[in-house]
């Protein structure tokens, strides 16, 4: 018999579903375009001409190149920021296209989204583990008080900063584990980690995102919903590997586990 907390999983379930199928989901990245590759300006398979301009992008584009900025087609150079919005919402669209600009450490991008992106065509879904009440843990966060930067391996093999705010405590079979976190605009929480089957039955390292942490620091740590990162749908994510220390030493069997075999 399902309970209340299986059915808010199959909700949480049916909306992960959407939103990983949606138009501009991750499936539907087809580039991530670093400027700096691209000293012309002239980035294949996406119009216009983009430049770095100190804490900006110029793009220049021509009636010929089909590019609308805020709606409108551009007259001559416009200036761009990074991008915070979701990539449906991105100022700069080529038809269907999304053309998202991106900042990581200094470093400027061009993302493209495609809804008619082939891998969102194919798409063979998500392998989920069912649900299991086993794996529902009582936690603590313990803010560092200041967010630390740590070095690690991103999955396009460079290394880059991660922000962690301070580290998720969870006991399992009496044993205190930690996990380093950091703290989303929302308030909620979100680990890079990997375990003992990571790469064996599961994809090489899962996000996971409890919810904000009560005013004591309490918080419930599901990893029946446990995610798969951007980068298991679209190979052109940047995603970091889990940091030190958030390698856990069992093995967390439920949760995403990596896509169905086509």
């Amino acid at each position: 018999m399902s309970t209340d907390a299986q059915r808010d999983w199959q909700h949480w379930r049916d909306r992960r579903a959407a939103a990983v199928t949606a138009p501009y989901g991750p499936l539907s990245l087809t580039g991530t375009h670093w400027l700096a590759d691209h000293p012309e300006g002239r980035i294949p398979a996406v119009p216009g001409i983009w430049r770095e301009s100190g804490d900006e992008v110029v793009l220049t584009a021509s009636a010929g190149d089909g590019i609308t900025v805020d709606g409108r087609p551009p007259a001559g150079e416009v200036r761009l920021a990074a991008d915070h919005a979701p990539a449906q919402r991105s100022r700069v669209a080529a038809g269907d296209r999304r053309l998202v600009v991106l900042r990581r450490e200094g470093l400027w991008a061009v993302r493209d989204f495609d809804p008619g992106a082939a891998a969102r065509r194919a798409f063979p879904g998500i392998e989920v583990a069912p649900y299991d009440e086993r794996w529902v843990l009582p936690g603590t966060f313990r803010p560092y008080g200041r967010t630390r930067s740590v070095r690690v391996v991103n999955a396009d093999g460079r290394k880059r900063g991660l922000g962690l705010a301070g580290e998720l405590a969870l006991v399992r079979d009496g044993t205190e584990y930690t996990l380093r976190a950091a703290v989303e605009d929302d308030g909620s929480l979100w680990a890079v980690i990997a375990d003992a089957t990571s790469g064996n039955g599961s994809y090489p390292f899962r996000f996971l995102r409890p919810a904000p942490p009560a005013p004591d620091g309490t918080v419930t740590v599901d990893f029946n919903r446990t995610q798969l990162p951007p980068r298991a749908f679209a190979d052109h994510f940047i995603c970091p590997f889990p940091p030190p220390g958030n390698t856990l030493p069992f093995a967390v069997p439920v949760g995403e586990r990596r896509l169905r075999e086509r």
